[in-house]
């Protein structure tokens, strides 16, 4: 494979089978770090590319407003008579998952046509560290999660992501922090008092917070550590549910991405991991900022963008680098980035890419066209494949109902037998379904394909059909090394 299709299959999406390619690799991995990142799709699959409407990328404020109407039909139709499809009803049908179906297909046509492949490439990155299942209404919330509090901050510290994606309504939601009250709170007093009123903390996210998205278990805290975060962010988030005169009342605004619920939090300072966290709102900034700058937290995170660029096994010397620039930037992630993607392209080593990774990329490269447009939202003819289909077929959705964890980055939790297969006949349906615009030769040609990918094509016969797809599923595209 050569320099341009080596460099953007490690650490973008592959140059577009009619892109030109740039004349200087490294001047292009700097503009792309800086590089606009528009919401780009296709309306129909006879269009050209062009930015998504913006009434299919609403804020905060209208998914509420969505989820809330949904639940009260909902409600209608099953207070029907004898479970009668009524007009409430069909409605409701309509409305489920409302934004769920429209952010998984903007998330796929931005991997598909975006222009700005490195920093999406990024953007899965971060998804994944802080992942968000679909739970309750989240499915309403990953999109906005992924586009305000992933993409949109990649641009600025770790602190910032951090502290943004952690007051996120969609975290906040997902890991029950909406419904937690401080133990000597004021909403626990009151519920003390009342009959049927439950009020209690919540550690889920706080110890998230701690294992998953900064120190790791390597740093030695402990369940009192644990607890106390859980305790500063107590208060913090309100369900998609709540009316707005209710939101405001409780929180004293109507923004969804910093409703902190005063009545809900524990009074006093806290410690945690031996840090002094003063009370109220601030207290969680002052507790992001302090994880955002450990030690712990910079080693654990630097490991982790070097297993999923590098290499699936990085050198310490490379883990090291990172940590370097971490600390000199104080997590600037630009800088951060930048050395990553300096250490990916040093290294000849391999690496594996994910299923959906690998399937943005081959679609790319073919010039596919794999995904309806936004038109066709609301097709669900097979001709084009459904996007929660194809993840799920994948093995991997961000919108799917999946533990804190994320996925991983071990190349042998997706190298069986099946996993392999489902690539096969994802290959076979971008062949017969997408209209590929180049053919395997071609495509061969211009990555400079090494010598035991063209036996193995050879290898099929003269079925085009069967050579794209032995060409698709071969090491070199999958980032395997031949044996």
């Amino acid at each position: 494979m050569n320099e341009h299709f080596r460099i953007s299959q490690k650490v973008g999406l592959l140059f577009r089978y009619d892109q030109p390619l740039p004349s200087d690799m490294q001047a292009w991995l700097k503009e792309q770090l800086q590089a606009a990142s528009p919401a780009l799709g296709i309306a129909n699959r006879y269009t050209g590319v062009s930015e998504w409407p913006a009434e299919l990328q609403p804020d905060l404020a209208k998914r509420a407003q969505h989820w809330r109407q949904y639940r009260t039909l909902e409600k209608q139709r099953r207070q029907g008579k004898n479970g009668q499809d009524t007009e409430a009803a069909k409605t409701a049908n309509r409305l489920t998952n409302l934004w769920r179906n429209r952010d998984e297909l903007k998330f796929s046509h931005r991997n598909v046509y975006g222009a700005d492949q490195v920093k999406l490439r990024f953007t899965s990155f971060w998804t994944n560290h802080f992942t968000i299942g679909n739970t309750f209404d989240t499915g309403n919330m990953i999109g906005h999660a992924i586009d305000e509090g992933i993409l949109a901050k990649l641009d600025g510290r770790f602190a910032d992501m951090l502290y943004g994606i952690t007051t996120h309504p969609g975290m906040l939601t997902y890991l029950d922090n909406v419904w937690s009250a401080g133990e000597r709170s004021e909403q626990a007093k009151k519920c003390g008092r009342r009959v049927n009123c439950q009020a209690g903390l919540n550690d889920n996210l706080g110890r998230e917070l701690l294992e998953l998205h900064t120190l790791s278990p390597v740093a030695g805290y402990t369940e009192d550590d644990i607890h106390s975060a859980a305790q500063v962010l107590a208060g913090w988030g309100i369900d998609f549910e709540s009316e707005l005169n209710e939101m405001r009342q409780q929180t004293g605004t109507s923004d969804h991405w910093d409703a902190y619920k005063k009545r809900w939090a524990e009074p006093g300072s806290k410690n945690v991991f031996g840090q002094k966290i003063y009370a109220g709102k601030g207290g969680l900034r002052q507790l992001t900022n302090f994880l955002a700058s450990h030690e712990h937290t910079i080693d654990f995170v630097s490991t982790k963008l070097c297993r999923h660029f590098v290499s699936d096994v990085p050198q310490q010397k490379e883990i090291d680098a990172v940590k370097g620039v971490w600390r000199q930037t104080q997590g600037d992630l630009p800088a951060i980035h930048a050395k990553v993607l300096e250490l990916a392209v040093d290294s000849t080593r391999t690496k594996f890419l994910w299923p959906m990774t690998w399937l943005f990329q081959m679609v790319r490269l073919s010039g596919a066209t794999y995904f309806k447009g936004w038109e066709g939202i609301n097709n669900y003819s097979n001709e084009l494949m459904n996007t929660r289909k194809v993840f799920a077929e994948l093995g991997q959705s961000f919108w799917s109902s999946r533990q804190p964890n994320g996925y991983s980055d071990d190349k042998a939790e997706w190298m069986s037998a099946e996993m392999f297969e489902r690539r096969l006949r994802f290959a076979e349906a971008i062949y017969l379904n997408g209209n590929p615009k180049r053919s395997v030769e071609k495509m061969m040609d211009r990555i400079d394909a090494l010598p035991q990918t063209r036996e193995l094509v050879a290898s099929v016969g003269r079925s085009p059909k069967n050579q794209f797809v032995a060409f698709m599923c071969s090491p070199e595209l999958m980032g395997l090394e031949y044996v």
